[in-house]
Parts: structure tokens; C-alpha cells; sequence
């Protein structure tokens, strides 16, 4: 792991401990502030993005993003984009240059549809759950030894995907990973209390049932206020679906062998499809990802990859899905 990273991991600050449940949120903090982007969400909201297949056919794995305006936006590994022939996920952290007009990696959260809804996507409001997020971050990781771009393995995203749907118990007529969050939405309500946004926070490491899940740490704090939910319930969206209780007794053990493996990481950097360079990391316990411009650390995301999964049993659903197009 390189030197900037080191330095960054070694300077988070790490709030106090809050629980609810099996799950166990770290609030990250630091004493740097960076301000010169906004996030889709706001980007969105001013109409200075415009986000469309990549032309009227489409192609699951790639979509159009226009930025119309002079700020740089910075699309979160993860995020769900919704409408147009079927909902997305971005593949990686993506800091889009100002006035520019970029192709970007997604991958589907919706297989069972292939018509448009709308001309342009819209956020969801959600990032995907965190198994899909360590298992897309993996083979992504792959892809790129591989030469092959930012791509993801779509049989692996809805393998996932639909593991879940069938741990929350939801049929969902379009196989959409949207659902299984909106069929818990009462549930993430008490989560959502548990673990409040705290003044200048910029991430969080998640702990479920005493083990390190992951965690997410972007250089804004005025960014993170509007990541913060969307992030939470991409842990709680696990941690719900099972019933036991957390360990708290060896909270402080597993965070510091999780930064201590962190740190001994292999590194990859490529090119990032905006502005800045995405750098990979494996470690025996963990893998993840960050995107450094100008020597600043805009996002960091690591998982446990091998963290078990609430509820799993060795049971893996299997269904014929049609080819990616």
C-alpha cells in the first residue's frame, strides 16, 4: 500500500461506537476538508447531469453521463441509478470532469427488465447492499488485470442480488435489488436513529455481529451528509436480515486487525475513466478500492471478503438468466 494511503488510514479518527441490533457503526472522521466537487445526488437536483443509456438500444454495462455544468461530480462506487431500460449500479468511484460528456462501468440491479421507464435515469437513493458492492469490487479488481476495463461479473451481481431477495423473502417481478429495500423500509427507520449523522463526519466503519464488514470514507464532510443514509442501510439491508445480537467485547481487536491488513495490501493503479487514478487492494482478510487526484484520497471503500453473510447456510439460489447484452 502506498504511502498516501498508509497516512490516510493512519489519520482517521474514529468516533464512538454506536449499536443497534447485529450491527455496530464506527463514525470516520479526519481533519481535512475538501470542497471542490458536489455528489450525484446534488448534481441531480440542479439538472447539471444528464444520465441516459448510451444510445436508444442500450448496452447493460455501459451508460452516458453529460456533466452540463463547471463542478466536478463525484459518482460513489455502489450508487443506483433507476428508469430508463433497467436499473444500475456504478462499478467504481468516479469524479467526473466538468463539461464533459463520459462513458461509465455499471453493472444491473434488474434483470427481469429490458424497457424503457424513462429517457434518463434518476438516483435511487440507495448503494448497493454490501455483498454485492465486495463481490462487484472483486471481480472488477479481475478485469482489470485482465485489461478489460471496469467490468463486473453480471452473473455474480445477480447471484447476489437474488440471494437477498430470497434471505428478506420478496418476489419481485423484475428480479430488482430496489425492492428488497423497499420491503424493509420500516425496518431501516430504527437503523437509521441508531446510527446518526454526527457533525464533520466523512465515513463509517461497519461491524456486524463483532466482525468487520467494511467501511466507506469520502475527503467531504458536506458530501458524506448526503451519503451517510444511502451508505448505513447498505450494511443494515444485511445486518436486519439476521436476528442475533452483536458481540461488543472484541470491537477494538477486529477494527485494528482490519487497518493493520489493510496496510499490508497489494496495490494496482489504473486510470480512472475521470479525473484521478483508482487504485486496488488485496490483503488475505480484505479488498477495496480508492480514488486519488492530486494526491487526495476522494474515496476509500474496503470489505471483509471474508465476512459470512446474515442468514446463509450454504444455500446459493440459482436461476437461468438471459445473456448480457
Amino acid at each position: 500500500m502506498n504511502a498516501i494511503m498508509v497516512e490516510y488510514i493512519d489519520g482517521m479518527d474514529l468516533g464512538e461506537t454506536q449499536v443497534h441490533g447485529g450491527m455496530s457503526v464506527i463514525p470516520l472522521f479526519d481533519g481535512t476538508e475538501d470542497s471542490g466537487y458536489i455528489t450525484l445526488k446534488e448534481a441531480l437536483d440542479l439538472e447539471s447531469i444528464v444520465i441516459t443509456e448510451l444510445d436508444e438500444h442500450g448496452a447493460v454495462p455501459e451508460l452516458k453521463v453529460h456533466n452540463l455544468g463547471d463542478v466536478p461530480v463525484l459518482l460513489l462506487d455502489g450508487e443506483e441509478l433507476v428508469g430508463a431500460k433497467q436499473n444500475r449500479v456504478l462499478n467504481t468511484t468516479i469524479l467526473l470532469k466538468e463539461g464533459s460528456e463520459t462513458v461509465i462501468p455499471v453493472s444491473c440491479t434488474e434483470h427481469g427488465r429490458w424497457s424503457y421507464t424513462s429517457d434518463r435515469f434518476a438516483d435511487s437513493g440507495h448503494v448497493a447492499a454490501n455483498r454485492v458492492r465486495r463481490s462487484k469490487n472483486a471481480s472488477v479488481c479481475q478485469s482489470l488485470r485482465n485489461h478489460e476495463g471496469y467490468r463486473s461479473n453480471q452473473m455474480e451481481v445477480w447471484d447476489e442480488i437474488s440471494e437477498l431477495s430470497h434471505e428478506a423473502m420478496v418476489m419481485s417481478e423484475t428480479g430488482a435489488m430496489r425492492d428488497v429495500y423497499s420491503s424493509r423500509e420500516k425496518d431501516m427507520e430504527e437503523y437509521m436513529e441508531a446510527f446518526p449523522l454526527m457533525d464533520d463526519q466523512k465515513g463509517v466503519m461497519v461491524l456486524i455481529k463483532g466482525e468487520v464488514a467494511g467501511m466507506d470514507r469520502v475527503s467531504s464532510s458536506a458530501a458524506y451528509k448526503l451519503l451517510h443514509e444511502k451508505l448505513v442501510k447498505s450494511y443494515a439491508i444485511e445486518a436486519l436480515l439476521d436476528e442475533e445480537d452483536n458481540s461488543e467485547e472484541n470491537i477494538s481487536e477486529a477494527v485494528d486487525n482490519f487497518l493493520e491488513d489493510l496496510k499490508s495490501s497489494l496495490e494496482e493503479t489504473h486510470k480512472s475513466v475521470g479525473y484521478g487514478y483508482d487504485h486496488r487492494f488485496e490483503s488475505p482478510g480484505t479488498l477495496g478500492s480508492a480514488l486519488i487526484h492530486e494526491d487526495r484520497v476522494l474515496h476509500a471503500a474496503f470489505f471483509n471478503k471474508n465476512e459470512k453473510k446474515p442468514g446463509m447456510s450454504g444455500y446459493r439460489e440459482r436461476r437461468s438468466f438471459r445473456d448480457v447484452r
